[in-house]
């Protein structure tokens, strides 16, 4: 490298947003992620050894996949190299693989290839690689904000360890706000800044966990606000406010938070929160999931979830779903709305779900026949072998109940269906305790 170079080098650093500037060097400067770099965790020991395998960050924007990919760079005794899977193609890879060729050979030095947004590469690019990556010429670390066992070749997952990142924790980010805002090394300490508490607080809440939204945010902030009359810049929350604008919805509907708002959703119909499951809607909608499927999970919750507690909940849910086929947006989210507020407002009960998997696992496990006086009775000659033979027919008797055996002989007086106490199942229980006990008079 010459003096150029090197200049270059010096005046990009400082030019570079601050999110990357802020880029730890050490573990120890890591915020956030103690589930996988806490001193005790696999992860921590690995890199502190350098004897890292291939690996694979997945997590949201914003978690520290590259940061983590960076502090490996600057521990490890192997080559580092980078790529970027949205620009790179099978030639930059081929003079990837060649010179870890080399270096193995002549110095036997291990090469670390680090490739972000990994998903991006096709199946070929990643078929590619597996070999290289067996052999050990290559350690991979990957690093994608989608569900790698969704996106990345199996063979390679196989090879590597998967670690999940999750959105830092609002103390996390205000961590790394007050080392952006004070660190005059790396950071804006040069400006003589300060943030206000609620701006502080604000920043941390509505990043959701990204730390580059955040420092970005505060960049902006310090780099076009005047300075007061005491000669500091003032973070205030109007400031911060305008500088992050609005949460950005992180909902791929192709990828991995696809899953995990549709997973969101039906929980908060489930635990009975109409405000929740509508917020949930409102993302869904927001990022252009399709109106049909949407529809098709509020019956199934309607079933599954709300049961005979509220029948007509999946009444309303199917009729919700015919609507929306003929209507279509904007017009089909106020029908959508109704259906879900309704299905998360009714009473609960699981008592069919559980009915319908409880009589499965017996017919899995237990061989029956049915009940000769249940059998067909119409049939030529049926008559003959004795089906039919004895059976009441329930409209003849009060209340149109009469008891006799329905159960096969072999699992005689199993329960299935157990109604719950919540909403019309109340009744139905009643109901049933009621003809029981008659029958138990008999």
């Amino acid at each position: 490298m010459d003096l150029f170079d090197y200049m270059r080098e010096q005046n990009m650093e400082k030019e570079s947003p601050l999110a990357s500037r802020l880029r730890p060097v050490t573990l120890d400067e890591v915020v956030g992620q103690q589930h996988i770099i806490g001193k005790d965790k696999l992860l921590y020991r690995a890199i502190q050894a350098d004897k890292l395998s291939s690996v694979i960050f997945y997590g949201p924007p914003g978690t520290g996949k590259t940061t983590l990919a960076k502090v490996i760079a600057h521990t490890t005794s192997a080559e580092f190299t980078q790529i970027n899977a949205t620009v790179a193609g099978k030639k930059d890879m081929e003079e990837v693989v060649k010179k870890a060729q080399d270096l193995q050979g002549m110095y036997q030095k291990k090469t670390i290839l680090f490739i972000d947004e990994i998903h991006r590469f096709n199946k070929s690019q990643q078929d590619y690689l597996l070999p290289f990556v067996e052999d050990g010429t290559i350690i991979l670390i990957g690093a994608t904000t989608e569900n790698p066992y969704f996106e990345v070749n199996g063979a390679l997952l196989s090879r590597s360890v998967v670690f999940e990142l999750k959105p830092l924790k609002p103390e996390d980010i205000k961590t790394l706000i007050l080392r952006a805002v004070h660190d005059r090394e790396k950071g804006m300490g040069s400006y003589d800044a300060v943030i206000e508490e609620d701006a502080l607080d604000f920043l941390a809440d509505i990043s959701g966990g990204d730390a580059r939204s955040a420092l970005n945010a505060v960049e902006l902030g310090i780099l076009t606000t005047r300075r007061s009359d005491d000669g500091k810049i003032h973070l205030t929350l109007p400031v911060a406010s305008e500088c992050i604008q609005k949460r950005v919805v992180r909902y791929d509907k192709s990828g991995d938070n696809h899953y995990d708002t549709i997973s969101a959703f039906i929980k908060s119909m489930r635990g009975s929160d109409p405000d929740a499951a509508v917020y949930y809607l409102a993302k869904m909608l927001y990022a252009g999931e399709d109106i049909k499927f949407i529809a098709r999970r509020i019956m199934i919750c309607a079933s599954e979830d709300v049961g005979n507690a509220d029948p007509m909940a999946l009444t309303l849910a199917v009729s919700a779903a015919q609507a929306v086929e003929r209507i279509g947006m904007p017009e089909a989210q106020i029908i959508l709305s109704q259906a879900v507020t309704y299905v998360a407002s009714a009473p609960k009960s699981n008592s069919a779900t559980n009915a319908i998997f409880s009589a499965m696992e017996s017919v899995r496990n237990q061989k029956t026949t049915v009940p000769a006086h249940l059998q067909d009775a119409h049939y030529k000659g049926a008559g003959k072998l004795g089906h039919g033979t004895g059976y009441l027919y329930a409209h003849d008797y009060p209340d149109h109940y009469v008891e006799q055996q329905y159960l096969p002989d072999e699992i005689a007086g199993a329960r299935f269906y157990e109604p719950g106490e919540n909403g019309h199942e109340k009744e139905i229980r009643e109901w049933l305790e009621y003809l029981r006990s008659r029958s138990a008079q008999r």
